[in-house]
C-alpha cells in the first residue's frame, strides 16, 4: 500500500505540473502577400513655376479688389446676442439626449449628410484666399531647393533627409490645393507666378517660417466664421499640418520650436496684404478676391535670428515690409549664432534652442516706417493699398489671445518708435513671444480673437515681428 501510494503521489504531481505548464506559443508567418484593390482620387494638375521676379507686363485692366454694393462703411460693433449668457454651464444636462450618450446641441450633429460646398461669399473668399496660400507655398518650397545648392544647404547645417522633408511638405501642399479647388468648383484659383525676397539658404528658411505662420493664423482667424462648418472641418484638418511645417521652419532655423502656449488668428485683410506682394502675376481669369491690402509696416530693427544678439540690430530685413525676413548676409563671423555649438548661443539647425539672450524683450524701442496708402501690389500689380484709419497712433501687438496696445512716440511724418509691452496670457506666459503680427492703429480699440475684424477699419499698415 505504501509504494500504491508513493506511486500515486507522484502521478499527481505529474498531472499538476502538466496542467499548469504555459502553451508554446505559436507564431504566424506570412506566406503571400495579398492584392488589395487601389483606392485614390487624383489630385490638382500641378506644373513647376518657371518664372519668378517682379511684375513686368502691361497695366491691369482690372484694379482693386472684388466689390459689389457696400452697405456701410463698417460692421457696427454690438452687444452680445440674447441667449450668449443662457446655458447655465453647470456640468449637467439640460436636454433630452439625441441618442445615447450624446449631448443635445451642436451643428452638423442631426445626421444630415455634409455637403462641401460653400454656403456664403464669405464661404467662398476665405477658402479662395487659403487656395492662394497653398499655390505660394507649393512653389515657395520647390523653389528653395532648385535655387540653392545641396552645398548650399549643407553649409546652413540642412541635410539631405532635411531637403527631403521641404521636398515632402510641397507633396502635402499638392493635396491641400486639391481639397480646397474641389471644395470651390471650376472658379478656383490657379496657380500664379511669384516673387521673393530670400538671397541664400538662411534667408529662404526665415520666409518659409514666416510665409507658413501667416497662412496659419489666417485660416484660425476665420475658421470658426464660416456659414460652411463642413468645408470648415476639411480646412481645419489641412491647416494642422500647415501650423507643423511653420513649426519645422523654425527649427531648421534654430529658433525654439512653439514658444507660445496658443496660437493667433488674424483677419483675412491682414493675410491677403502679408501674402500679395510676393504674388507677381496670375493668369488673367484666376478669381479676384475681395480682401484689402493695406500699407506695408516696416521693421527698422526688426530682430535678427541669425545674431547671437538677436535685438542689436539695425535695417536687416530683405524685403520692403510685410513679412520684414531677415538679412544673414552681413554678420560677421563672430556676431553669428549659426557658427557656434554653444549651449544658450547656438541657432543651428536642431529640434529645440534655447537661447540665453532674448531676440526681443519688454521695454524694447521698436522703430517703425510705414508707407502711404495708394500703391499698386499683388497679382498683376492689379490691387492697390489702402486703408480707411486716420493717422496712426498706436502699435498693436497680436499674439495668441491678447491685443495689446502702445502708444507710437516721436511721430514725425511716417516714421515713429514705440516700446514693447510687457503683458501675459496667463501668469508665466508672455504674450509677446514667437513670429507675431504688429499693425498701426488710430485707436486702442478693445477686441478679442473671435471679434478681431472689428479693428480693420482702425489699421493703417501690416508687418510681422520676429519677437522670439
Amino acid at each position: 500500500m505504501a509504494g500504491f501510494k508513493l506511486s500515486a503521489g507522484v502521478g499527481l504531481l505529474g498531472l499538476a505540473a502538466s496542467a499548469l505548464a504555459a502553451p508554446a506559443p505559436v507564431y504566424s508567418e506570412p506566406t503571400t502577400t495579398f492584392s488589395v484593390p487601389k483606392v485614390t482620387a487624383p489630385v490638382e494638375p500641378v506644373t513647376n513655376v518657371t518664372s519668378h521676379g517682379p511684375y513686368t507686363g502691361p497695366p491691369p485692366t482690372t484694379t482693386g479688389a472684388l466689390s459689389t454694393t457696400v452697405l456701410a462703411p463698417s460692421i457696427p460693433a454690438l452687444p452680445p446676442g440674447p441667449d450668449a449668457f443662457k446655458y447655465p454651464s453647470d456640468g449637467q444636462l439640460h436636454a433630452p439626449q439625441p441618442a445615447p450618450y450624446t449631448p443635445a446641441g451642436g451643428v452638423g450633429t442631426n445626421g444630415s449628410a455634409p455637403v462641401y460646398k460653400m454656403l456664403s461669399d464669405f464661404d467662398y473668399q476665405s477658402i479662395a484666399l487659403a487656395l492662394y496660400q497653398e499655390w505660394i507655398e507649393l512653389d515657395l518650397f520647390h523653389w528653395g531647393l532648385d535655387r540653392f545648392s545641396v552645398e548650399d544647404f549643407e553649409k546652413a547645417g540642412l541635410t539631405a533627409e532635411d531637403r527631403h522633408l521641404i521636398e515632402y511638405m510641397a507633396n502635402q501642399e499638392v493635396g491641400h490645393a486639391t481639397l480646397l479647388s474641389n471644395m470651390l468648383g471650376p472658379s478656383a484659383p490657379n496657380q500664379c507666378n511669384y516673387n521673393y525676397p530670400a538671397m541664400n539658404v538662411h534667408e529662404y528658411i526665415d520666409f518659409c517660417q514666416k510665409v507658413t505662420r501667416y497662412g496659419e493664423a489666417g485660416v484660425y482667424g476665420f475658421l470658426n466664421h464660416l456659414n460652411a462648418h463642413d468645408v470648415g472641418q476639411m480646412l481645419l484638418q489641412s491647416i494642422t499640418t500647415e501650423a507643423r511645417q511653420q513649426m519645422i521652419f523654425r527649427q531648421f532655423e534654430g529658433l525654439f520650436p512653439t514658444p507660445e502656449w496658443f496660437q493667433v488668428g488674424i483677419p483675412q485683410s491682414w493675410a491677403w496684404t502679408l501674402l500679395a506682394p510676393y504674388i507677381s502675376s496670375c493668369p488673367a481669369n484666376n478669381t479676384r478676391l475681395v480682401w484689402q491690402n493695406y500699407p506695408a509696416l516696416h521693421i527698422l530693427n526688426q530682430p535678427n535670428p541669425f545674431r547671437i544678439n538677436g535685438s542689436n540690430v539695425w535695417n536687416e530685413t530683405t524685403d520692403g515690409g510685410y513679412a520684414n525676413t531677415a538679412a544673414y548676409r552681413d554678420i560677421e563671423e563672430n556676431d553669428d549664432c549659426t557658427k557656434t555649438n554653444a549651449t544658450g548661443v547656438s541657432c543651428a539647425p536642431a529640434i529645440s534652442r534655447n537661447r540665453s539672450m532674448p531676440l526681443s524683450y519688454p521695454g524694447r524701442q521698436v522703430f517703425l516706417e510705414w508707407d502711404e496708402p495708394g500703391k499698386p501690389i499683388g497679382p498683376n500689380n492689379s490691387y492697390v493699398t489702402d486703408t480707411q484709419a486716420g493717422a496712426p497712433k498706436f502699435a498693436a501687438w497680436v499674439s495668441q489671445l491678447n491685443v495689446t496696445y502702445s502708444p507710437l512716440e516721436d511721430i514725425k511724418g511716417n516714421s515713429a518708435y514705440t516700446v514693447q509691452p510687457d503683458v501675459s496670457t496667463f501668469d508665466g506666459n508672455p504674450a509677446i513671444n514667437g513670429t507675431i503680427f504688429l499693425v498701426l492703429t488710430d485707436e486702442d480699440l478693445y477686441v478679442t480673437p473671435f471679434n478681431l475684424t472689428q479693428l480693420n477699419p482702425h489699421v493703417y499698415a501690416v508687418g510681422m515681428y520676429q519677437s522670439g
